[in-house]
């Protein structure tokens, strides 16, 4: 571990400063589970601070350009997609809006900044990771954080400075999606840190419920704060995700050996007790260099997940940038839902997700099979796909039944890909036990599913103005290739895995990492 600590010091991962006043108070360090339980906090509501603030700009986009309400995240002409007005609550007087938005190609305007903002998302995402398997990883969080709340904020002072420059809007977003990028390695290499591989996946399931809180709390403030002006819907959020940022400085430990944890007592007591052993083992080789981009991307199982990512976020992420204007156009038992009531009905596909994410990443623990689970889930989704289209319109009952059982089952391997997979990944046996790659391929991983995230509702755009019933085979289509992609993992998993059974007394070893050395 000597090499490791010496490193981890020249990047200048010192214990907080929080966390040497609590120590101070309590006469004494903490102990490691209620360290395990600070990063746990501290990780999930940065993340769902960063959701937050993502969220608001859909719901200030019916204030900007009042001609398209509920339009989801990214909003196209509104001839590629209205072809009739279902009454008269569609055809409200037009409000005065703000310029540039309140024109005739203000709806354009806004879905050009949307895609700006995903584009230079993706991109980022790829250097963050990079840069944060060579910097501490606390700093790069807070300085992400502290970054998005700045600009987040500017998107908002746009109001009080009475800016109408839509170049102005365009820099600010794309700015603030180059700090977003920095969010996700960073919390997923932190918690990797912490947590060891055998409950990782039910740990980092349940974890991973910040996407959905953020979501939720995100659309909720900004909608609270409409009322006062569209510049607080921007304002607020952008304060919150800086002081949450605040507090990640103070308090997050990146790893045990910052806060001087004696690793070894506690991997041996996890091993005795066959619980998890945390990631950072002390098998360190002679150097702890950080992984470069192409070797992260030549690691076993980084391409064939990363690939999965981009069709698993393209279904995802269609569902979630355009599931409440599906439904408030589409006639559920009879009737047409209003635009609120959909966007309160839209939520239960966010519940099901969660619940996707937990049952997904508790049921690869048990199996220890990564692929297997993700493939399984994925291939599940197709005919889940299927019955909510050709059923979902009977009744309410039964779209909430399906809508529920669509989202366990769309970002249950998303939010597998994402966290337990990636932090696997990120310490494959390949790397000699250097831990210094998880960011790096949590970046890689998850930056190009960030790609297919703002390809799905694009083409959603243009094909549902034709048919709803070509974008439910797109989605089919996507959900089948991801599951193909993994197909090779799969049978490498199940191979090592019929092999151990054969001899029970060698250990399975790094399932699902090992068997991820496929021919």
């Amino acid at each position: 571990m000597g090499s490791s600590t010496e490193s981890r010091s020249r990047m200048g991962s010192i214990k907080p400063m929080g966390i040497q006043l609590i120590e101070c108070v309590r006469g004494g360090p903490l102990s490691f589970r209620s360290s395990q339980a600070l990063v746990l906090v501290l990780t999930f509501l940065s993340y769902a601070s960063y959701h937050a603030t993502r969220k608001t700009t859909s719901i200030v986009k019916s204030v900007l350009d009042p001609k398209t309400t509920n339009l989801g995240l990214l909003h196209w002409p509104s001839h590629m997609y209205l072809q009739e007005l279902k009454g008269a609550a569609n055809n409200t007087a037009l409000q005065s809006g703000w310029a540039p938005f309140n024109g005739e190609d203000g709806t354009g305007l806004l879905g050009e900044i949307d895609l700006a903002f995903l584009g230079v998302y993706a991109i980022g995402m790829f250097f963050a990771g990079h840069l944060g398997d060579r910097v501490d990883l606390r700093i790069l969080l807070t300085i992400g954080m502290v970054g998005t709340g700045l600009f987040t904020a500017a998107f908002g002072a746009g109001y009080w400075l009475n800016i109408h420059s839509f170049y102005y809007f365009l820099g600010v977003q794309m700015i603030a999606g180059l700090f977003q990028s920095s969010g996700w390695p960073s919390v997923v290499a932190v918690v990797g840190n912490w947590f060891g591989k055998s409950k990782r996946g039910l740990i980092m399931g349940i974890w991973n419920a910040h996407t959905s809180v953020g979501n939720i709390s995100g659309s909720l403030i900004a909608a609270a704060m409409l009322k006062f002006g569209w510049s607080w819907s921007f304002a607020v959020p952008g304060a919150m995700i800086a002081l949450v940022g605040l507090a990640v400085f103070l308090f997050l430990p990146v790893d045990p050996e910052v806060i001087g944890v004696e690793q070894d007592r506690h991997v041996k007591d996890y091993e005795k007790n066959g619980t998890d052993v945390p990631l950072l083992e002390g098998h360190s080789s002679g150097r702890d260099e950080a992984v470069g981009f192409i070797q992260a991307w030549k690691i076993p199982g980084v391409a064939p997940f990363a690939l999965c990512l981009f069709f698993c976020k393209l279904v995802a992420y269609t569902f979630l940038y355009w599931l409440p204007f599906y439904l408030s156009h589409t006639e559920i038992g009879g009737e047409y839902l209003s635009d609120s009531a959909a966007g309160i009905l839209s939520t239960l596909f966010d519940v099901g997700g969660v619940v996707g994410g937990i049952l997904a990443g508790h049921i690869s623990d048990r199996l220890d099979a990564r692929a297997l689970t993700a493939a399984t889930f994925t291939f599940s989704a197709i005919p889940a796909l299927f019955f909510y289209r050709i059923y979902g319109s009977i009744s309410l009952t039964w779209n909430v039944a399906l809508m529920f059982v669509t989202g366990v089952l769309v970002n249950g391997p998303y939010a597998l890909i994402t966290t337990a997979v990636s932090a696997d990944l990120g310490t494959h046996s390949s790397l000699n036990g250097n831990s210094r790659a998880l960011a790096t391929v949590t970046a890689i991983i998850d930056g190009t599913g960030s790609i297919g995230a703002a390809v799905g509702p694009l083409l959603t755009g243009y094909i549902s103005a034709k048919s709803w019933s070509g974008v439910f085979t797109m989605l089919m289509a996507s959900a089948l290739v991801a599951g193909l992609l993994l197909s090779r993992l799969v049978v490498a998993e199940i191979t090592a895995k019929m092999a151990a059974s054969q001899r029970p007394v060698d250990s399975a070893g790094d399932l699902p990492v090992s068997s991820l050395e496929v021919p």
